[in-house]
């Protein structure tokens, strides 16, 4: 869980990079699915800078230090960060790049959320930051090319909990990888990213199982539904919105799917089913989420452990605290919270959530 002092120190943080322009994403109003993917894929695509292979090392100080968990400026390694107690290792930018390895902890280098293998390693895909991740090598090489899924019996554990095995998720079974939870919705986001940035191109990509031969939907259908049902379990986080002002600097081009989540939904649709619900670790939901109607409702196995719950923006203001017996009911009404991003603090659990 992360501390949530630590959650406003990087907020700060992020503030001092780029926000969207204003009219960055004009022409979208009233577009959904593939008329809104398109319009999203030559937004991106415009003015965008490719910084080269070896680059992405200069990018990573300012999209990918750890602001948010230990808070000590370490590389946030999806793979292995612990976000509910002690790293298994840390690695400084610039210090230990592969390089070698064998273990765990021997070094970090560079993992292609989606494989480069599928796009023969060709510019400007083989490094484009927003989908590529300092990650330990180890654990980038036992993912090796394989899609994202869950896993009920791993052939590999890292030891932060990332699993490689045979795939439980319908539709397919081959190997996947499973992330930890923390990080399930930010791959998703990369993922949709992809797809849409290079949408004109995928006809000439292999799909590995992951990705679609045409412009919409991009994906296999196994693969949108597990992506869209972690983007709803996982929402939007500070790492990703203080990554995506990075990564404007650098690469002057944006994820759209962390400036507006939402469109997740608006394109490829909900897919959340109940089987993908269950296999989450997660003690508390809020939902839905998105919140439209200022009404959401807490689940879990643990409401019965909850007395207080308190609302914050992302800012640190405490907009709300609700006292309540959440076990006879979870509903909470909410109150003074306009559009945007917030985060629902119990005494051992923070949960992200938005209102539109």
């Amino acid at each position: 869980m992360k501390k949530f002092t630590t959650l406003l120190l990087g907020f700060l943080f992020s503030m001092t990079f780029a926000q969207a322009p204003a009219t960055y994403y004009d022409g979208t109003t009233g577009l959904t699915g593939a008329a809104l993917k398109t319009k999203l894929s030559s937004i991106i695509t415009a003015g965008a800078i490719d910084n080269g292979y070896n680059g992405l090392y200069n990018g990573y100080p300012t999209t990918d230090k750890d602001h948010y968990y230990e808070n000590d400026g370490s590389v946030l390694d999806m793979y292995s960060e612990n976000p509910t107690g002690t790293d298994p290792y840390n690695y400084q930018h610039g210090v230990k790049k592969c390089g070698n390895y064998s273990v765990e902890g021997d070094c970090y280098n560079r993992e292609h959320v989606v494989p480069q293998s599928f796009f023969g390693s060709n510019a400007p895909m083989v490094s484009d930051i927003h989908f590529i991740r300092p990650t330990d090598g180890k654990v980038n090489g036992m993912r090796s090319n394989y899609p994202f899924g869950m896993v009920t019996n791993p052939s590999f554990t890292s030891k932060n909990g990332t699993k490689v095995g045979p795939s439980t998720s319908p539709g397919y079974s081959g190997s996947v990888c499973e992330p930890i939870n923390e990080f399930k919705g930010d791959i998703a986001r990369m993922i949709f990213y992809f797809v849409t940035r290079y949408e004109s191109r995928l006809s000439g990509f292999s799909s590995g199982g992951m990705l679609g031969n045409t412009t919409y939907p991009g994906l296999t259908s196994w693969e949108k539904d597990v992506l869209v049902s972690w983007a709803a379990q996982d929402p939007l986080s500070l790492t990703e919105i203080e990554r995506n002002n990075a990564s404007y600097v650098f690469q002057k081009n944006r994820n759209p799917f962390i400036d507006h989540p939402e469109w997740v939904n608006a394109i490829w649709g909900s897919g959340l089913s109940t089987s993908d619900v269950n296999t989450v670790e997660n003690k508390l939901f809020v939902s839905p989420n998105p919140v439209r109607n200022g009404e959401l409702q807490l689940s879990g196995s643990n409401l019965d452990e909850i007395k207080k719950v308190q609302i914050y923006s992302m800012e640190g203001k405490l907009i709300q605290t609700v006292n309540q017996d959440f076990k006879t009911s979870g509903k909470i009404i909410l109150k003074n919270a306009v559009k945007g991003i917030y985060i629902l603090k119990t005494e051992n659990e923070s949960v992200k959530f938005i209102v539109e």
